[in-house]
């Protein structure tokens, strides 16, 4: 038995994701205890995955990630892994019966960062996201729903909804590091040198119309995880405001971002709109 390795595997997680992000970690601490630790098994994988592809420069970050994949699937065959966040994720991975077709789409979008700078069409623009955010939307879904396959068809469109506007708020906020770090533009037919308000505009109502669609989803989920997907979704629209009133010539030369005295304001509100029986 490796009881105390899976455990101190899913710390590890949960350490990753409390690191990383202040506003996701504060979200899944909303969620009920029986299924908190999956999303951090979840988020773990996914942030190191993603830090292969966008921080580790001085490293050969193609050797890495094969590294990594390779890795990915022994754990998912072999139940186990030595490296505690693939411990973790298989874990959760195996335990919810989640497709492999979702990691496997992951894996090819964190690939195209390795080489891939300019999103030409929308058809590429709708596969990178697809990869990279809305079956991530989708594994924490079948968390969500501890598997009911039923349940999980009837809500997989919100939550790749919900994934789409996440991710493309992200390359919104991030334009700036996005472009001069990495030489990265994911929005096709948006040329950084000359993004105006216009352009901004464009991608803003795209993003809402996806919260639009994501929101019905939210309020069908089951308990345990809808207090705290309602208030990641409500922090992101708060993100997206901001970024609403912010000139475009601001988001070209800054990252923007919310206050933690905001952040603890969504969180009440939410909390007041849960315990009102509202969501």
């Amino acid at each position: 038995m490796h009881t105390l390795f899976d455990s101190v595997s899913q710390d590890c997680s949960r350490l990753v994701t409390n690191a990383y992000s202040t506003s996701f970690s504060m979200a899944t601490k909303m969620l009920d205890k029986s299924i908190r630790n999956h999303i951090y098994n979840i988020y773990g994988f996914v942030r190191f995955a993603d830090e292969i592809v966008d921080t580790f420069h001085e490293h050969n970050k193609e050797e890495l990630l094969n590294d990594f994949e390779i890795d990915l699937y022994k754990s998912l065959d072999n139940k186990i892994s030595i490296n505690p966040i693939l411990n973790s994720f298989q874990f959760t991975i195996n335990l919810f019966d989640i497709d492999r077709d979702l990691i496997i789409a992951f894996i090819k979008s964190m690939r195209l960062d390795l080489f891939k700078q300019v999103y030409k069409t929308q058809e590429e623009y709708e596969e990178y996201i697809y990869g990279s955010a809305d079956v991530v939307g989708l594994m924490c879904l079948k968390v969500f729903v501890k598997g009911d396959e039923k349940t999980y068809k009837k809500l997989k469109s919100p939550a790749m909804a919900l994934g789409s506007a996440f991710q493309k708020v992200n390359f919104l906020r991030d334009l700036k590091d996005d472009f001069q770090g990495l030489e990265r533009c994911y929005f096709p037919n948006v040329d950084f040198e000359k993004f105006d308000e216009n352009s901004k505009l464009v991608i803003i109502k795209e993003i809402e119309t996806d919260f639009r669609n994501a929101l019905s989803g939210i309020y069908k989920l089951p308990i345990e995880a809808r207090f705290g997907v309602y208030t990641a979704y409500r922090y992101y629209n708060k993100l997206l405001s901001k970024l609403k009133k912010t000139p475009s010539f601001s988001i070209q030369n800054t990252r923007i971002r919310v206050p933690n005295y905001q952040k603890i304001s969504v969180f009440a509100r939410s909390y007041l709109k849960y315990r009102l029986n509202l969501l």
